[in-house]
């Protein structure tokens, strides 16, 4: 009679947020847990790749298993891509750019490795929606992220204008990401649909030598030269304080 196997552990592995030295921004810890990982799941296998490579690893890129969890992954798909980890081996979940599970379809697998007994271990590394609240210097006790907004002008000015009236009203920072090349537009936008008491920060190529973060009321925003955003990953901020 075969053995059942102690299952493997999913470890979920910070990615960087730009091209940076890995020595720079993550820990040794997590460093080293994923140079000896053989198995992952990642969003993108390129962009996991190069990530692995940049922590110059002795293993062979030809060697490690990719597997990939998307946006267009049907979830029933899901609870097959933690085989690795139900056969004994410890399995990496990697997201393009920052923590797995936030703002990416990773959360999926970790909620089928809870449901399979298989155990999830959370490294340390960047996340760019904290390191914004961090420096936006709005209320760090109560926020919501809300992820994408709307792309269409007529819905997205109404999605702007319900965030603002949640801080008029309950002073809970609103957190909201978008896709680099619409980021102008959205800063557009947000200084058209917003009270122009509200605070805007704008936290651009964190963890980068181009870092920027910039807060002002709505009313500042209006008058100062716009910065530039394009194709420039950043996270937007409304709120207080």
């Amino acid at each position: 009679m075969t053995a059942t196997p102690i299952p493997g552990r999913l470890y979920l592995v910070p990615n960087l947020l730009g091209v940076v030295p890995p020595a720079e921004v993550l820990p040794q810890r997590t460093m080293d847990i994923a140079r000896a990982l053989d198995h992952f799941v990642v969003e993108t296998p390129k962009a996991a790749r190069q990530f692995i490579k940049s922590l110059q690893s002795a293993r062979p890129i030809q060697l490690i298993d990719f597997a990939t969890l998307d946006v267009d992954t049907p979830p029933d798909r899901v609870p097959g891509l933690l085989a690795p980890a139900l056969n004994g081996a410890d399995l990496g979940l990697l997201s393009d750019a920052g923590c797995p599970g936030i703002a990416d379809p990773g959360a999926l697998l970790v909620a089928a490795a809870h449901r399979a007994g298989v155990q999830v271990v959370p490294l340390v590394g960047p996340s760019a929606v904290l390191l914004a609240l961090m420096a936006a210097g709005m209320n760090g006790q109560q926020f919501a992220f809300h992820g994408y907004l709307p792309v269409p002008a007529e819905a997205r000015m109404s999605a702007l204008k319900v965030l603002d009236d949640a801080v008029a009203r309950s002073g809970v920072t609103q957190i909201f990401i978008e896709t680099p090349y619409r980021n102008d537009a959205l800063l557009a936008a947000t200084v058209s649909a917003c009270r122009a008491t509200t605070d805007l920060c704008v936290a651009v190529d964190l963890t980068l030598p181009t870092e920027q973060v910039v807060r002002r009321p709505i009313a500042k925003w209006r008058e100062a030269a716009r910065i530039d955003l394009s194709r420039r990953p950043a996270i937007f901020l409304l709120g207080t304080i």
